[in-house]
């Protein structure tokens, strides 16, 4: 185990990485790199957030839990869209397509994140520093 977290876990979160890393090779970057239906800025800014989010996921293959907030993200802004857009439409009985991918990623998201070490690593332990250290490079025990 590393960290606290399972070997299976880290496969797990590989996995998830590597579904993120295809899925922006083969949807995201090709339409980006053609140009197709990018007219609305704000659209544009959607679409490289997703190839940013889905390259940087390569990452995650080599260092799963440094990456971990690459998963955080995915899980939050879905979460978010499912909230305020498609609660609501589901609400009025229209549902959009992208709905059911989002339900998927927001559970695979909450079954693939190493939950107790999250709480140990980003919950209970001591934040960074605010200011920097009076002695830069002096090792302090």
């Amino acid at each position: 185990m590393h960290k606290g977290v399972s070997t299976l876990r880290l496969y797990l979160m590989r996995a998830l990485y590597l579904l993120n890393f295809v899925l922006g090779i083969l949807y995201v970057w090709p339409g980006l790199i053609r140009r197709e239906g990018l007219s609305d800025p704000l659209h544009v800014v959607a679409i490289s957030f997703w190839a940013a989010l889905f390259t940087l996921s390569a990452l995650g293959l080599r260092y799963p839990l440094k990456m971990l907030p690459l998963i955080f993200t995915q899980l939050f802004y879905k979460s978010v869209w499912l909230i305020a857009f498609g609660l609501p439409l589901w609400l009025a009985g229209r549902t959009p397509d992208l709905t059911d991918g989002m339900v998927f990623g927001v559970v695979l998201d909450l079954i693939v994140i190493p939950w107790p070490y999250v709480l140990a690593n980003y919950v209970k332990e001591r934040g960074d520093r605010w200011r920097g250290q009076a002695n830069a490079g002096v090792a302090v025990e």
